[in-house]
């Protein structure tokens, strides 16, 4: 099996790298240079960052560990 491919640069081709914007700053919009500028779309379906989770109470923490020693005393 012979696979061959015809490669060619597109219209968009560019070798810079562009990294869209992310924030709508006040001198943006007082200048108006936010017409000419690509922005990063919004993702509205992601997740975003879990919440940190919680800890126990301290009376619930002296608690557990008197069980466990009276547990551990028979």
């Amino acid at each position: 099996t012979l696979k061959s491919f015809w490669i060619r640069k597109g219209s968009a081709f560019s070798t810079a790298v562009a990294r869209p914007e992310t924030e709508l700053t006040p001198e943006m919009i007082a200048t108006g240079s936010w017409r000419q500028l690509p922005f990063k779309p919004y993702n509205f379906s992601s997740l975003g960052l879990p919440p940190a989770c919680g800890h126990l109470h301290p009376l619930l923490k002296v608690r557990s560990q008197l069980r466990q020693i009276f547990l551990e005393m028979g």
